[in-house]
Parts: C-alpha cells; structure tokens; sequence
C-alpha cells in the first residue's frame, strides 16, 4: 500500500501557553520539495518541530510513510537552526559528519572505514570535504550549514527536514544547498524546508505549506503563489510584500 510521506490530521500546538499552530491537516506525496512559508511567529518552526515529536502537541495525529515518528525516525534527517547548535562543541568536520551515521550502525558499534569513506564523500557532495579536519566553530555560516546537509546525507534518509537553512549562510552555499536538495527529490525523498524569503518560493520550491498559526493554503506553488493567498497570511505586510513583488 503507497502511503503518504506526510500525512497530518488536525494538529494543534501550544507555546508557553498560547496556541501557535491551530488544526493543520494535509497530506504530502514523497518526492516533493516542499517550502513551509508565513510572517514570523506563524508558527512555521513549532509546526516542523511538533511533526519530528521535538516538542509536544496538543492533539492531532502525525504519520511518517504510514508510521508513528518513532517507527520511522531512521528514515528521517532534521536539520535544525543555526541558533540551536552550539558552535563551540569542540568536534571537527568530520566527526560531525559521521554522527549522521549512528542510526544505521547495530547497537555499540562505532563507524569504521567504510564510514568515514562515505562521510568524505558525503562532504565532498556539498564541498567542504578539504575542511573534513577543521573544527566546525572555524567555519562561516554557510560553511557550518553544508556541513550539517552532508551530516543529514550521511544517514541515507528518505525524508529531510530542514529549518531555516539559508539564515546567515552566502549566496554560493545557498545555491549549492538548493541543487542538492532539488537532486534529494529527483531521487525521490522527500524534503521540507522552513524558509523566510519569499522571493525565492517559486524558484525553490514544488508545493508550498502557507501558515498563520492555521492552514492559510497548500499545494503546487503556482497556486499558492497568488497575491490575494499570500495578501491573506501577511495581512497588514503588504508594504513587504511589495517589496518582494508578491
């Protein structure tokens, strides 16, 4: 039986208190790229971190391919914020990178050869494999976000999450990060992406996921796309929206 990638029934989410994501349902198909996108404090990170069981929901149920996320947590990378790591953990790139290999190694067992192999090439996919000795704090923000994509490459996922990822990163690891993920969903994984710049929705992304704490919209970007869709999220935005000639 062909399961959704993601499928969402009326998810609600509170934050200190407050509900910050109201009665979400929808279903996406694998192999899709998927841009999560709204004004801040739209809930669009609650929204990803309830959907990995990162933080509790109130109610609604949330399957990945058919399963629970703790059934399918293996097949699933997450990368998250740059503000939520911390830089100054004394690991290398390398070592980094191989983390991403620990949820497909039996239990006590530590990579080995064939591992660090495939993390080299992992680093290499995203360009930073003459870095694999640095210490992930010497690097620039675009530096340190190919470096955790080759940490989520590594784990040979079939879904990606990824939060914010072009926050403080350079235009050149920007487009190099879009073409992996685009070539991610031409292999047919799934990946979605919180993303604050809409300028770059239509370019990016196949479907988009429009929030203001509800559902605004979702579907193929050409339909989601549209001033009045768009006019209807950011409310009072508009002189933004301008701006960016939604």
């Amino acid at each position: 039986m062909h399961h959704p990638a993601i499928s969402i029934k009326d998810l609600h989410v509170s934050y200190y208190g407050n509900e910050a994501v109201k009665g979400i349902s929808l279903s996406v198909q694998p192999g899709n790229l998927i841009g999560i996108i709204g004004p801040n404090g739209a809930g669009k990170s609650t929204f990803l971190k309830a959907v990995l069981n990162l933080i509790p929901k109130d109610k609604g149920t949330i399957h990945l391919f058919g399963n629970s996320i703790q059934e399918a947590r293996r097949k699933i990378a997450y990368v998250p914020q740059r503000n939520d790591i911390d830089w100054d953990f004394p690991i290398t790139v390398l070592d980094a990178v191989l983390l991403g290999t620990y949820p497909n190694l039996k239990l006590f067992r530590r990579p080995g050869k064939k591992e660090k192999i495939w993390a080299l090439e992992c680093l290499d996919r995203v360009g930073m494999k003459d870095f694999s000795k640095r210490q992930i704090g010497e690097l620039s923000g675009g530096q340190q976000q190919r470096v955790f994509l080759a940490r989520a490459l590594a784990q040979k996922a079939d879904m990606f999450f990824l939060d914010e990822p072009f926050v403080g990163v350079d235009v050149s690891s920007e487009e190099t990060i879009v073409k992996i993920l685009k070539e991610l969903c031409w292999q047919g994984k799934t990946v979605v992406v919180v993303h604050h710049d809409l300028s770059k929705a239509e370019e990016y992304f196949d479907q988009l996921i429009l929030l203001n704490k509800e559902l605004v919209d979702f579907g193929p970007v050409s339909e989601v796309f549209r001033t009045e869709t768009i006019a209807k999220a950011y409310q009072g935005q508009f002189a933004f929206m301008k701006e960016i000639g939604v």
